[in-house]
């Protein structure tokens, strides 16, 4: 998908960024930017964990977005911090723990629903060694006792 939509970003230019002391890891795959970040856009009806889960994926900031589109916003085990100057950006703090139930559940809703958005074997099989290696640097945050910061940019 190239192009940009409505001030969309360019898909396949998107990469996040999941940080901390212990390590980080760059995601560079267009399809978990599309189905996993961006998976409440998709209209699904959800439980409420569910929901909860989706929303803190859907609250990571563009790292290089306008300062006024950053919400103050916040829930258990996670908020926005705003960029504290010139040389930083904002991003999603969190437990690693809060973030993996959250990516686990945001890969279980879009197991149950690929097919309806036509999600193809290719994108699944990059979501899932995407995620793995996420999985991976979450281990060592919480290993260390240290909190995630993820960011994207487009």
């Amino acid at each position: 998908m190239t192009g940009s939509q409505k001030g969309q970003p360019e898909l396949e230019l998107v990469h996040v960024n999941v940080a901390c002391s212990a390590g980080a890891y760059s995601v560079g795959c267009a399809p978990f930017f599309r189905y996993i970040l961006r998976l409440g856009e998709l209209g699904l009806p959800l439980s409420l964990a569910d929901q909860e889960a989706v929303d803190v994926l859907a609250a990571v900031p563009h790292a290089l977005g306008a300062e006024e589109e950053v919400a103050f916003v916040s829930g258990r085990g996670w908020r926005v911090v705003p960029a504290k100057g010139d040389l930083d950006w904002p991003v999603l703090e969190a437990t690693p723990e809060r973030l993996r139930s959250a990516f686990e559940r945001a890969r279980s809703i879009l197991w149950a629903h690929a097919a309806q958005f036509q999600v193809t074997a290719g994108e699944m099989s990059a979501i899932e060694d995407e995620l793995d290696a996420v999985y991976g640097v979450l281990m060592r945050a919480q290993a260390a006792g240290v909190a995630v910061n993820v960011s994207y940019v487009a």
